[in-house]
């Protein structure tokens, strides 16, 4: 097409030249100029049409460098993916691990808390025990029921105080 329509347009301007210079038509010499256009016209094509095929590879070569970004892209994406969710993974476990520890410790001091009261109480009682057992309690509460027998404000004070 561009070859024809180069073709056309030095015919279109040398036609004229040729008409209007007098002469009786073509000359031999017009004619050999025309065909020696035509060939370097036809080398031109040829070389249009090499640097068309070049720009064909390198557009492929476009479009397979695109094609690989593309799937370097997805490749970085699922990466990504699997990063996050292993991160997401961790945060879990860490927050299970919390929880346990959360747990155990709440555990541990309701245990010291419940052991210390009971201790603490069992100790009173043995104390008091002991107390009243053997020591000079025991021998006041034993003189003051000897003196409530002869006393009854004595008694009446002892039975307020169930100690009778």
């Amino acid at each position: 097409m561009k070859r024809n329509l180069a073709f056309f347009a030095l015919a279109f301007f040398l036609v004229p030249h040729c008409v209007l210079g007098g002469e009786d038509g073509f000359t031999k010499q017009d004619r050999e100029l025309l065909l020696t256009l035509r060939v370097k016209l036809e080398e031109v094509d040829k070389r249009f049409e090499q640097i068309d095929k070049r720009f064909e590879q390198v557009d492929k070569r476009f479009e397979q460098v695109d094609k690989r970004f593309a799937e370097l892209r997805e490749d970085m994406n699922k990466r990504f993916e699997q990063v996050d969710k292993r991160f997401e993974q961790l945060m879990n476990f860490l927050w299970i691990l919390t929880a346990i520890f959360t747990t155990i410790m709440g555990a541990v001091i309701g245990f010291a808390y419940w052991d210390r009261r009971t201790i603490i109480r069992k100790a009173i009682d043995e104390s008091a025990a002991r107390i009243e057992a053997k020591g000079p309690v025991r021998e006041i509460l034993n003189a003051l029921r000897d003196l409530a027998r002869m006393n009854p404000d004595v008694m009446k004070v002892l039975r307020d105080h169930h100690l009778l």
